[in-house]
């Protein structure tokens, strides 16, 4: 059995995962984890009583064909194993997509656990279209190629009303939102989800002319941008 285990998106928020998670963890012999260290954070903040070193873990690494061979020698040995994100849901914007990916080739029963997922909340909070929506990623870098990125979602999300889903790396969501801000209509709507699930959560939707008129610093938080042109 291979279990997809989801992991807070805020280290307070553990009411965010329900027990049968940790139950399911505890069932498991080796755990694949995006981030050792934070994954055994996560579930030492479940559950205390936990002992982390009965775990024999592996650190997915992007998937890399050293450890997707791993991965399938447990598989063939009969052993349950954890596929741990380091926030939010397995596969989900994730490497450990190429693992599941494996074992569906390997006719292994797989286990999603619910969780978290930082894109649906946002989409939710948002009041975009949820039925006809586009998770992007991250845009391009460089100015030039992210700017005519952004006008050809904002076309495309106009012209098929679908909602245009994508992240930035903290330290440079200030920038995101600046570009956004000088090269999208007035018209269209832009919603920023920030800090989900933590004490600090804010989900707002105003148009592009409306958020020229706020203050904004996302800088070093985690944030999801939706457009809806």
């Amino acid at each position: 059995m291979v279990y997809l285990v989801p992991s807070f998106l805020s280290e307070k928020a553990v009411d965010t995962i329900p027990d049968y998670v940790i139950t399911a963890v505890k069932s498991c012999q080796v755990i694949f984890a995006e981030n050792e260290r934070t994954a055994r954070r996560f579930l030492k903040s479940m559950d205390k009583e936990i002992v982390i070193d009965h775990f024999e873990w592996h650190a997915i690494h992007k998937a890399e064909e050293e450890q997707i061979n791993i991965f399938k020698e447990k598989i063939k040995a009969g052993k349950n194993i954890a596929i741990i994100s380091e926030a939010g849901c397995p596969g989900i914007a994730d490497p450990g997509q190429i693992l599941i990916a494996e074992a569906q080739k390997m006719d292994v029963e797989i286990k999603p656990l619910v969780g978290p997922s930082s894109i649906l909340l946002a989409l939710m909070a948002s009041g975009f279209n949820g039925q006809y929506f586009c998770f992007l990623g991250y845009l391009p870098i460089d100015n030039a190629e992210r700017i005519k990125k952004i006008k050809q979602i904002e076309e495309e999300s106009a012209r098929r009303k679908c909602t245009q889903i994508f992240i930035e790396t903290p330290y440079r969501n200030n920038k995101m939102v600046e570009t956004l801000l000088q090269n999208c209509h007035p018209s269209t709507r832009l919603c920023i989800a920030a800090e989900l699930t933590s004490a600090n959560e804010s989900v707002k939707t105003k148009s592009i002319a409306e958020w020229k008129n706020e203050k904004i610093d996302l800088h070093k938080k985690p944030v999801i941008f939706l457009l809806m042109g």
